[in-house]
């Protein structure tokens, strides 16, 4: 009789007789996912009563009292590290991590996650930041690679920034964690601070609301009309932390969270983050709302923007639940250094 696989065991309940084998795999908290379950199946972790599963078995159906064997760490099923993955290591930043969750301070020019395709390919068509190479690696992909010593563990996207902003992400490593944080970060709980470089000279402080909607034909965050079906609801409030001849650092409470907010409320108002390359012009305002001119706005401003190799602009501060000890947490993440220098040349030009 042959010798059964060593590996976790798990008989399957009379509940999920009928269930695809990947589907019920993604069950599992050390899989947690379809394509997980797949990637496992494709390098021989899974058996089925006590035979080799393969990819042919993906979509098998199970029946009561089956026994999956998950034999997690068997020697040889690792994947083959990317050469492109060895070479960013070293950019990963751990500012945070325990067995629930890990947060991490992404550098400038790195995507949180990979692009649908279809969006990627939109993306490289109009040369746009946010097109991913085929080779290239993403946050998602560090965690991951972080994480090969304890399979267990499976990093989910909890939030995300966007590709030449820097700063601090977060992400769950089991699925109750992923819930309870999606669920803070949907209700306006967890607590985001940035801080800006935007051109002009702001109010001292004050609130930004906007009716946004994202064109997903163009990729871009346009105003809209309150009865637009994708109109979403954009409040931020800001305070000057120092300002300069033509520009102003700003900390930024972000209320909500649209894609490409800050940039989008700040040009509508005109004065765009620092190096801002898409949101530059002033968009046409919806009925009623007025973008702010105060201070000294040059208009050609738009026409001479200030130098700088991404848009000046960094998620510095997370306070949220944890969601296991229920205590609050708070993590920063300091100025990366390209930001310094820009302050540092602003400085000096006052």
């Amino acid at each position: 009789m042959p010798k059964p696989p060593p590996g976790r065991r798990v008989v399957v309940g009379a509940e999920d007789a009928g269930s695809r084998l990947d589907a019920w795999l993604s069950r599992l908290e050390e899989i947690g996912s379809r394509r997980r379950a797949r990637l496992w199946l494709e390098r021989g972790k899974i058996f089925l009563n006590e035979r080799e599963a393969s990819v042919a078995d993906t979509g098998r159906l199970l029946n009561s009292d089956d026994v999956v064997t998950v034999w997690a760490d068997r020697p040889g099923s690792a994947a083959k590290v990317p050469r492109e993955l060895t070479a960013a290591r070293a950019s990963l930043r751990i500012a945070y991590q325990d067995q629930h969750l890990l947060i991490a301070d992404k550098p400038a020019g790195v995507l949180v996650e990979p692009l649908p395709r279809a969006q990627g390919k939109d993306a490289a068509a109009r040369g746009q930041a946010g097109s991913r190479p085929a080779a290239e690696v993403t946050m998602l992909d560090l965690v991951a690679d972080h994480l090969r010593a304890h399979p267990a563990r499976s990093p989910r996207v909890v939030h995300r920034i966007d590709r030449d902003t820097s700063g601090l992400v977060v992400f769950a490593l089991t699925a109750p964690a992923w819930v309870h944080l999606k669920r803070q970060f949907a209700r306006r709980t967890a607590r985001r601070r940035y801080l800006a470089v935007i051109e002009g000279n702001p109010e001292a402080q004050g609130t930004w609301r906007d009716t946004l909607a994202w064109r997903p034909e163009s990729l871009r965050q346009t105003t809209a009309r309150p009865d637009d079906p994708r109109a979403r609801e954009a409040i931020l409030s800001y305070r000057v932390v120092e300002r300069f001849r033509e520009a102003a650092l700003i900390e930024v409470d972000l209320l909500t969270g649209r894609r490409n907010q800050i940039r989008v409320q700040a040009a509508l108002r005109g004065h765009p983050v620092v190096g801002e390359r898409i949101y530059r012009r002033r968009r046409t305002a919806t009925p009623g709302h007025r973008p702010s001119t105060s201070g000294r706005r040059d208009r050609s401003r738009d026409d001479r923007p200030l130098p700088f190799g991404r848009q000046a602009l960094h998620a510095a501060s997370l306070t949220f639940i944890h969601p296991v000890t229920g205590q609050s947490l708070t993590v920063t993440s300091p100025l990366p250094e390209d930001m310094k220098k820009l302050l540092e040349s602003l400085r000096s030009r006052r």
